[in-house]
C-alpha cells in the first residue's frame, strides 16, 4: 500500500441529456464497454456485462462459454438517475476484502453532458499486486487514466450512435 491516494479522473463530453447519458451508461453497458482482456474481467473476453439497476445491484461480466459463470465486478453504491453512480470495484485478481470504488457523475454543458469517471482506492491494492502493472503513483494514474479515457470514448461514440438512429 503507499501513503497517498492514488486517484483516477477522466471525463468526456456526449450530446444528450444527463438522464439519457445515464440510461445509456447503465443500461447499454455491453454495447458501448470494450472487448479484449484489457477492458473485460475474465476469459472469454468476448463475454457479456451487465449493470443492475438500484443501489446494491451487481456489476456483472457474464462469461459467454456456455457455463453461464458469472464474475461480480462490484456493487452499486450509490444510484442517482442522471446525477451520479457509485460502484465498488474489483478485479478477478483482487483478494477477499481488496476493491476500489469508482464514481461517475453526469454533469449538464451547453453542449450536453459532461461524464466524469472518478476511480478512487488504487492506494489500499499492494504496490507488488499484479493490477498495479509495477506502477504507482502519476504512474499508474495515467495508465489506469487511459483504460478509462478509451472506454469513455466508447461510450461517446455509441451513445452519439444511439441517438442518431433514433
Amino acid at each position: 500500500m503507499t501513503d497517498a491516494a492514488e486517484v483516477v479522473r477522466v471525463s468526456i463530453e456526449v450530446p444528450v441529456s444527463p438522464e439519457r447519458a445515464f440510461q445509456v451508461f447503465t443500461e447499454q453497458i455491453d454495447l458501448w464497454w470494450k472487448k479484449g482482456p484489457r477492458f473485460r474481467f475474465e476469459s472469454p473476453w468476448e463475454g457479456t456485462m451487465f449493470l443492475e439497476s438500484g443501489v446494491n445491484g451487481r456489476f456483472l461480466h457474464v462469461s459467454d462459454d456456455g457455463t453461464g459463470h458469472a464474475f461480480e465486478i462490484g456493487r452499486v453504491r450509490v444510484w442517482e438517475v442522471g446525477r451520479r453512480l457509485v460502484l465498488s470495484w474489483r478485479l478477478p485478481n483482487f483478494e477477499a476484502g481488496q476493491e476500489t470504488e469508482v464514481e461517475i457523475l453526469f454533469d449538464e454543458t451547453a453542449r450536453g453532458t459532461r461524464v466524469s469517471v472518478e476511480h478512487r482506492g488504487w492506494e489500499t491494492i499492494p504496490i507488488g499486486h499484479a493490477a498495479r502493472h509495477g506502477k504507482q503513483g502519476v504512474d499508474l494514474e495515467f495508465m489506469r487514466g487511459q483504460n478509462w479515457a478509451e472506454i469513455l470514448k466508447s461510450f461517446q461514440r455509441v451513445t452519439i450512435l444511439i441517438e442518431t438512429k433514433k
